[in-house]
């Protein structure tokens, strides 16, 4: 399945990463690059990028100064701006198709420097927090280099990167999956997450059950569900365990020779960014010996004898000289957290222990891990058992006859037709939709600029060059996009159509009554 693509090797797609506070003074330019890629294009270049970034950034604030620069679209390139935090700037420069159709969609490609950035600060921290504790940036920088690159592995194919673009319109970055289960199944998935909160008896914690790649219970925020949801779906489930890629892999088709080529390119690539990374810190004391944690490398999680999953990315304990626990930050509370994942057949379970709360740290944590397969191995047997009866497969969210997104904005939930099913759709249906869904993106946010406190109900139906049906729905915090391409010549075939399936699978959201 062919994406739109950017050859590592020429200038298709560049990403940085800047401070706006750092290198304001003549000579020190170099300092406010925190990373770049591709990363050996000269420095010369990477500022020249960097500069046009923030004198567009400096300039739109004139005119805007409480919302920030979103996108500036050039003859033949777009720029995609995210603040991910103050003054510090992700920018990702794409280059246009040659051909006259919108291949990306904006808001998709700046879900994806939304994405890294949560996933990065799950793991370290903010980036501002580690410059002001290393003001020379030596330490960002050697995290963020191999962080990133690690994450743009995952859209690699042989050499090329395969962004996001209209053959994605069907799919929605940082939401997430959910099962639907039963009201049996739901006391007994309720049922085990009492038994392991019990384990870790007075310390506080949290937990998510996932089935294959559909979260069925969390107990942590709605960005902690988002953020661990796309780490489990990335690197934990079955699927990702046993392929050593995403299971959004459809998304970037390739045979397992061509990924292992892909991370060959990013290896040279990396090895790049870590000499420049070394070349951007100029203090003579600066240890290298800091520990440079890696969790989005491939093939570095494996399940252990017990069903827990173990990795040597965190590195040794010293006190216990035992592989080191995993940790991540949560965001709502600033908790740093102890993360264990268990997994049977189906069912993985990750475990959040506070660190500050369990004594005697890896002892204590293998003190919990015991406790849950005394006590919970037998709950989770059952439930694993539950959902798998009730699981309907890969395609038990295809609809016959429709091709679908249904958003859920208040929760952060997703649903959509199958993988499988939406490449069935012609390109014309799939660039209709891509050029749909950008229109409704700019309406919603003109509306965000317009301080509206509600979004109004929108109906949008296009009839595409293949005949086929493009629909969007939106109304209070619902948003349903829909292909029909064995439709009827008559929009009123179409209309009953969206209102056969907001009856049937949406609760009558999107009825006209």
């Amino acid at each position: 399945m062919g994406l739109a693509s950017a050859n590592t090797s020429n200038e298709g797609m560049q990403l940085c990463v800047f401070d706006l506070r750092r290198g304001q003074l003549e000579g020190q330019e170099l300092d406010k690059i925190l990373f770049f890629f591709p990363a050996d294009l000269p420095f010369s270049t990477q500022l020249s990028v960097i500069g046009l970034s923030e004198g567009l950034i400096t300039f739109t604030r004139i005119f805007s100064p409480e919302a920030p620069c979103e996108v500036i679209e050039a003859e033949r390139h777009s720029h995609v701006f995210y603040e991910a935090e103050p003054d510090i700037w992700m920018v990702m420069v794409v280059e246009k198709s040659k051909g006259l159709e919108v291949i990306w969609r904006i808001d998709a490609l700046r879900e994806v420097l939304k994405e890294v950035h949560s996933l990065f600060m799950m793991f370290n921290g903010s980036i501002r927090a580690m410059l002001e504790r290393e003001p020379s940036g030596g330490v960002i920088r050697s995290h963020l280099y191999p962080f990133i690159m690690d994450y743009l592995s995952d859209f690699l194919v042989g050499k090329k990167l395969q962004l996001p673009s209209f053959r994605d319109c069907l799919t929605e970055r940082g939401t997430v999956q959910m099962l639907t289960v039963g009201r049996e199944a739901a006391i007994e998935v309720q049922s085990l997450v009492r038994v392991i909160e019990s384990c870790a008896e007075a310390a506080p914690c949290y937990s998510l059950i996932f089935f294959q790649d559909l979260l069925v219970s969390t107990t942590v925020s709605p960005d902690d569900t988002i953020n661990l949801f796309t780490y489990a779906v990335l690197r934990l489930t079955p699927r990702a365990l046993s392929s050593g890629v995403s299971s959004w892999s459809y998304l970037r088709k390739g045979s397992t020779a061509s990924h292992v080529a892909a991370g060959s390119t990013l290896a040279q690539s990396a090895s790049v960014s870590e000499h420049l990374c070394r070349s951007h810190d100029n203090s003579p004391g600066q240890d290298d010996s800091y520990h440079v944690k890696r969790p989005l490398q491939h093939g570095r999680w494996a399940k252990g004898k017990d069903g827990f999953l173990i990795t040597d990315i965190w590195g040794t304990d010293i006190t216990s000289l035992i592989t080191a626990s995993p940790t991540i930050w949560l965001r709502q509370t600033g908790e740093r957290m102890y993360l264990c994942a268990y997994q049977y057949k189906g069912l993985t379970l990750i475990l959040l222990l506070p660190v500050s709360s369990i004594l005697n740290g890896e002892q204590g944590v293998s003190l919990v891990k015991q406790r849950v397969l005394e006590n919970a191995s037998a709950k989770m047997l059952k439930v694993e058992e539950k959902l798998s009866k009730g699981w309907g497969g890969e395609n038990a969210y295809h609809v016959s006859g429709y091709r679908y997104l249904l958003l859920d904005d208040d929760r952060n939930v997703s649903r959509a037709s199958p993988p499988v099913k939406v490449t069935t759709l012609t390109k014309e249906s799939l660039l209709a939709m891509n050029k749909l869904r950008e229109e409704v993106d700019s309406i919603k946010s003109r509306a965000k600029r317009d301080g509206s406190e509600q979004e109004k109900d929108l109906e949008i139906c296009i009839r595409a060059k293949n005949n086929a049906w493009v629909i969007a729905h939106t109304t209070r915090g619902k948003e349903l996009y829909m292909v029909l391409e064995k439709a009827n010549e008559t929009l009123l075939y179409a209309s009953d159509a969206v209102e056969k399936f907001s009856n049937r699978y949406c609760g009558g959201t999107f009825s006209l009554d």
